[in-house]
């Protein structure tokens, strides 16, 4: 039975690598074999366990599912509703000048992907940086370009903050890193994006003219933007001054915008954001979650660190980063999480860093990188690549700065 439940784990983290050949979305896949493995490993457990400890096993892993999956899903809506009520196209609108220079609106994209995913989740930063660009004008190689550094960008500006990044979110709800030292994580991160932003720039030399549009907020939808800012400063305060879990401040501020709709605009159907945020996202990390639970209760997981057996640690985590790239970040983080790795703060910040941004080394290697491929013709794998050497200079330089600033807490 151990071999079995081993084959179906192996079978389902193979579906996420395998997903653009056999055409099956991985949030179905990893779901599918996460939970087959569970049934079986009830039906026949190894090593005759027993109904209780099962039980303890399961209820363990769920608590953990839940609390990821509640958060995602209060800030996915704030964000569906923010995005619908035309909010986030308006601050766009407000931040591109009439004309502007192919090499600043280089350096402007960078900023405003890093800056917007902090805040938001990478899919909804990756195609509303992808629509602007879009309606641009801009030729195919030169868009190319804007779009790798979306990519990058987006990766990057979540790593700082537990609601711009499910790892980061992953690694702070186990201990090993505070808030304050995850802020720390900004700066390298820019660096990084400011050092692809100029290679990028290299070569480009025209202007670009923006058509601006004027898009009307009511008094309400402003409010609830307001709120929404509230809420992930109002997290990162109460979890500092009180050790206030994240996902209930989260909770919470959803609660308020439903209010704060309620009585404002009667008439809005508030609940029907919840529809519409991307639920195959937090189906893919149940799947994924539920594997990685599963190779942690075969004690699978004990095997994972001989990586940090055979070099430094910091040395490995560089190498976890590059293979962020081509595995999901998430199980990589999860299956390190549950191995008992002992590392220092330092250490723990450029992980951090490593598979919050590596994923953005091949276009496969994140979400952002899958969206954007589907939306833009140009973009495949192989134009992709080759950039890859341009990614991994801004990559490695993020990483050391981070070890740099690091040893300094």
């Amino acid at each position: 039975m151990t071999t079995l439940l081993l084959i179906l784990v192996a079978l389902g983290f193979v579906s996420i690598v395998i997903e653009d050949i056999v055409h099956i979305d991985k949030a179905k896949t990893t779901l599918f074999f996460g939970s087959f493995a569970w049934l079986l490993f009830f039906i026949a457990p190894p090593g005759h366990l027993s109904h209780e400890a099962l039980m303890e096993s399961l209820n363990e892993n769920l608590l953990d599912i839940a609390t990821l999956w509640l958060f995602l899903m209060a800030a996915m809506t704030f964000v569906a509703y923010l995005s619908g009520k035309g909010i986030i196209d308006s601050i766009v609108n407000k931040l591109l000048p009439s004309r502007i220079s192919e090499r600043k609106l280089m350096l402007l994209t960078g900023l405003f992907a890093f800056l917007f995913s902090s805040m938001a989740d990478n899919i909804t930063a990756t195609l509303v940086c992808i629509a602007v660009l879009m309606n641009l004008n801009l030729s195919a190689k030169k868009l190319l370009r804007y779009i790798v550094l979306v990519v990058f960008s987006v990766n990057a500006g979540g790593t700082a903050l537990i609601t711009g990044d499910v790892t980061t979110l992953m690694i702070f709800l186990a201990g090993k890193v505070e808030i304050p030292d995850l802020l720390m994580l900004s700066l390298p991160a820019a660096g990084a994006v400011a050092v692809l932003a100029v290679m990028l720039s290299f070569g480009l030399s025209g202007d670009v003219q923006i058509e601006k549009q004027s898009t009307v907020i009511d008094r309400g939808d402003k409010v609830i933007a307001l709120l929404f800012f509230a809420t992930i400063l109002g997290t990162i305060a109460a979890n500092v001054a009180f050790g206030i879990p994240p996902v209930l401040c989260f909770l919470f501020g959803l609660s308020l915008m439903f209010m704060v709709v309620q009585f404002m605009n009667k008439d809005e159907p508030i609940l029907e954001y919840i529809r519409k945020i991307e639920f195959d996202t937090l189906l893919f990390f149940l799947g994924v979650l539920l594997l990685v639970g599963m190779l942690k209760e075969l004690g699978m997981l004990a095997y994972f660190p001989a990586l940090y057996d055979v070099m430094p640690p910091v040395a490995a985590n560089f190498l976890v980063g590059l293979a962020s790239a081509l595995f999901d970040n998430v199980p990589l983080t999860a299956a390190l999480l549950n191995s008992g790795i002992e590392m220092t703060l330092p250490e723990w910040l450029s992980l951090t860093y490593s598979v919050g941004v590596g994923g953005a080394l091949l276009v496969i290697g994140s979400a952002a990188g899958v969206i954007a491929m589907s939306k833009v013709e140009a973009l495949t794998f192989a134009s992709y690549l080759r950039y890859f050497g341009y990614l991994l200079v801004a990559y490695s330089v993020g990483f050391f700065a981070v070890l740099g600033l690091g040893s300094l807490v």
